[in-house]
C-alpha cells in the first residue's frame, strides 16, 4: 500500500467512541446468576488475601494494565469475567491458570447458569425418580436442553475477501432494505436471524473490523420473531468499521426476546476482531442483526427462512474494488 493510499485509509477510518454510560459490565441487564457469581467472588477474594497470599502476590506481579474501571479488587482472571470491558487490565495467556476453561465445548460465560440450572434439574429429577420415575423425565428433558443451549461448537471460518459470515445461528427473518442508516453512512440492508433455544448463542465478528462504538438500550422482552421486537426489546448494538479499505461500517445487534433476557458483549471500543471471533452471547431464544451498507458491489447470499450458522455461512459478498477497477477499464476499451 502506498503512502497515499495508507494516508487516505488514515482519514476513513472514525475515531473510537467512549464506552455507553449504561454499559457498566459485559452483562449491562444484570440478572440472579451474575450476582451470585458477584456475591462468590467476594468471599473468593477474601479467601485468597487471607490464606493464599503467596498466590495473591504472584497473580498481581504477572498482571499487566491497569485494573482501573474494575468496581472491585482484581486479585486474578476470574476477577475480570463481568467487567474485563472496563479495564485494560489482563494475564497474558502463558500466565493464566484458567484459561482451560476456553477450551471446554461450552460458553465460557455461561458456566455458571449451566451449573446451576443443570443441578437444579438434576435434583428435581432425582427426587421425583425416587418417588414415581415418569415424572422425573420432564426436568431431565430440560436439563438436556440446557446443556445442549450453552454448547459452543468449533467453526471454520472462510477466509475470501469480501465475505461477510452470519453473526449468529438461526433462520433468517428478515432481509430488510433501509432508506439510510446514520452509522453506515447510507443506504443499508438489515438482516435479521431468529435464534431459538434450539441454536448455539454465541455472536460472531461478521468481518475483521475494529469495534467503533456500543450502544446499550434497555427495553421490552417480546417475542424475537415479531419484527417489532428489533426495535422495542432491550438490545446493544456493536457499531464496527472493516480494517481494510473501503472501510465499510456495519452494525451486528443482539437484542433479547421473550425468554432470552441476558445480552453479554465483552467487546470494548477500539478492540480489533477476526471475522468469526467470538464477541458475545445471548441467554436463550433471541434475535440478532446485522446492519450493512447496500450498494452495487453487494450480493445477498441468504434467503429468508434459511438456517445459517455464525461464523461460516456466508450472509454477502462484498465485490472487491480491483474488480470493480478492472471492470471499468474493460468499459473504456
Amino acid at each position: 500500500m502506498s503512502e497515499i493510499d495508507g494516508a487516505a485509509g488514515d482519514r476513513a477510518r472514525l475515531a473510537v467512541e467512549p464506552l455507553d454510560r449504561a454499559i457498566r459490565s459485559i452483562q449491562p441487564g444484570g440478572g440472579v446468576c451474575m450476582r451470585l457469581e458477584l456475591a462468590w467472588g467476594r468471599w473468593r477474594r477474601f479467601y485468597l488475601k487471607t490464606f493464599r497470599a503467596g498466590y495473591v502476590a504472584r497473580m498481581q506481579a504477572l498482571r499487566q494494565g491497569d485494573p482501573a474501571g474494575c468496581p472491585h479488587e482484581v486479585l486474578d482472571p476470574r476477577d475480570l469475567k463481568y467487567h474485563r470491558n472496563l479495564t485494560t487490565c489482563h494475564w497474558p495467556p502463558e500466565h493464566d491458570p484458567f484459561r482451560w476453561r476456553d477450551t471446554l465445548p461450552f460458553a465460557r460465560v455461561g458456566l455458571a447458569e449451566l451449573l446451576i440450572l443443570a443441578a437444579g434439574c438434576a435434583a428435581a429429577a432425582a427426587i421425583l425418580g425416587w418417588f414415581y420415575w415418569p415424572p422425573a423425565i420432564v426436568p431431565l428433558l430440560v436439563l438436556a436442553e440446557i446443556i445442549w443451549f450453552f454448547r459452543n461448537p468449533r467453526r471454520k471460518i472462510p477466509q475470501e475477501p469480501g465475505l461477510l459470515v452470519s453473526p449468529a445461528d438461526g433462520t433468517v427473518v428478515a432481509l430488510e432494505e433501509l432508506e439510510y442508516d446514520d452509522f453506515v453512512g447510507g443506504p443499508a440492508l438489515a438482516i435479521g436471524i431468529f435464534l431459538s433455544v434450539f441454536n448455539v448463542h454465541i455472536n460472531r465478528m461478521p468481518c475483521s473490523a475494529r469495534v467503533i462504538g456500543i450502544r446499550y438500550r434497555p427495553g421490552k422482552f417480546l417475542n424475537a420473531l415479531r419484527a417489532i421486537s428489533a426495535r422495542e426489546n432491550e438490545q446493544l448494538a456493536l457499531r464496527l468499521q472493516e480494517n481494510q479499505a473501503p472501510y465499510r461500517r456495519m452494525i451486528v445487534r443482539q437484542i433479547a426476546g421473550a425468554i432470552a433476557r441476558r445480552i453479554v458483549c465483552w467487546a470494548a471500543p477500539g478492540n480489533d476482531l477476526d471475522r468469526g471471533a467470538q464477541f458475545g452471547m445471548i441467554k436463550l431464544g433471541s434475535r440478532t442483526e446485522l446492519v450493512i451498507p447496500r450498494d452495487a458491489t453487494l450480493t445477498v447470499r441468504v434467503r429468508i427462512g434459511e438456517k445459517v450458522k455464525a461464523g461460516t455461512t456466508v450472509v454477502a459478498q462484498y465485490r472487491p474494488a480491483t474488480t470493480d477497477r478492472a471492470l471499468s477499464r474493460e468499459s473504456m476499451e
